[in-house]
């Protein structure tokens, strides 16, 4: 059994319970360092610079395929399924909520 993604659909979790899904459909399938585009300036925005010296994310593979196309679908389902890109709820500012 191998253990290298192909291409993925991840979660990040962060302190606060926000939550932000992405893709890496990078040229060799998903790589452990990876942890997305997120809008840093979002995030830091939620914490003191306190809560920022001890900061623990979370990130969670919630799709696997090797359909870079299939990929970006269920991406943005998954965005709008679990309201990430609800201000309240997460930080992807695509596609946008309708709330």
């Amino acid at each position: 059994m191998t253990k290298k993604f192909l291409y993925v659909v991840y979660k990040i979790t962060f302190p606060n319970g926000k939550i932000y899904i992405g893709k890496d459909i990078g040229y060799d399938g998903h790589t452990i360092r990876y942890f997305g585009t997120w809008n840093h300036h979002a995030v830091e925005a939620d914490f003191t610079k306190e809560e920022l010296k001890d900061f623990t994310i979370r990130r969670e593979i919630l799709f696997e395929s090797g359909d870079k196309k299939e990929v970006g679908r269920r991406e943005m389902e998954l965005i709008v399924e679990q309201q990430a890109n609800n201000p309240d709820v997460g930080y992807n500012r695509t596609p946008k909520f309708k709330g």
